[in-house]
């Protein structure tokens, strides 16, 4: 366990793989609205997600992500993500946003994660965010409980979903507004689609892991 937080903690806190990392699982519609030097309006947003890691019985590292429940108003509904939300006045620093949002989610005290760096923002054209994750570990026993009315359910995947070749694909995906965008790499979780901006950083965490993953 330790060599491997060791190894997490040493990455992140080199130069990160970066935007080419997370553009291996950004549509091409993504590319295009990115471009590959994006620079976020000055009326973007800020949110901060959590990538939170923790081992379990058998000695695999798995993360945590949250299947949202369907809401009409929200451009994400139903989408598989990380723990997440948007920046409050009362939050101070950034990856307090991040804590407090897995707390309110999957029922994690800030108390019990260790929080081991941070990857490369991310900006959210169609919802004009800009996304900060960040990466920690989980002190304490792996009960999770999904905040009722926003979070439908708790997935906890094994790191070596993500690494698996074969579980890079992609599809035509319809989004809220009825538009389908053609072509969209995603990870396929245990049939489940992760994709955007979720699975962008994922992609350039994968690179961090390295030859760990």
């Amino acid at each position: 366990m330790e060599s491997f937080i060791n190894h997490i903690k040493h990455r992140l806190s080199e130069p990160l793989p970066g935007r080419m990392a997370q553009y291996k699982m950004a549509s091409m519609r993504r590319l295009e609205e990115l471009g590959f030097n994006p620079v976020p309006p000055p009326d973007a947003k800020v949110a901060c997600v959590l990538n939170l890691l923790h081992r379990d019985a058998t000695g695999h590292w798995r993360t945590v992500l949250i299947q949202r429940t369907d809401n009409p108003r929200d451009r994400h509904s139903g989408q598989v993500s990380f723990p997440g939300g948007r920046y409050e006045e009362s939050d101070g620093d950034l990856v307090n946003v991040a804590l407090r949002e897995a707390h309110e989610e999957v029922g994690v005290s800030p108390l019990e994660v260790q929080v081991l760096g941070r990857l490369t923002e991310l900006y959210i054209p169609v919802s004009n965010f800009v996304v900060h994750p960040f990466v920690g570990l989980l002190l304490g026993p792996s009960d999770f409980r999904p905040q009722p009315g926003e979070v439908e359910s708790i997935l906890t995947p094994d790191l070596g979903v993500f690494a698996r070749p074969e579980n890079r694909k992609t599809t035509d995906l319809t989004v809220a507004n009825g538009v389908t965008i053609k072509s969209v790499p995603y990870f396929d979780v245990d049939g489940r689609i992760v994709w955007g901006a979720t699975a962008m950083i994922m992609s350039e965490f994968m690179e961090v892991m390295g030859e760990m993953g």
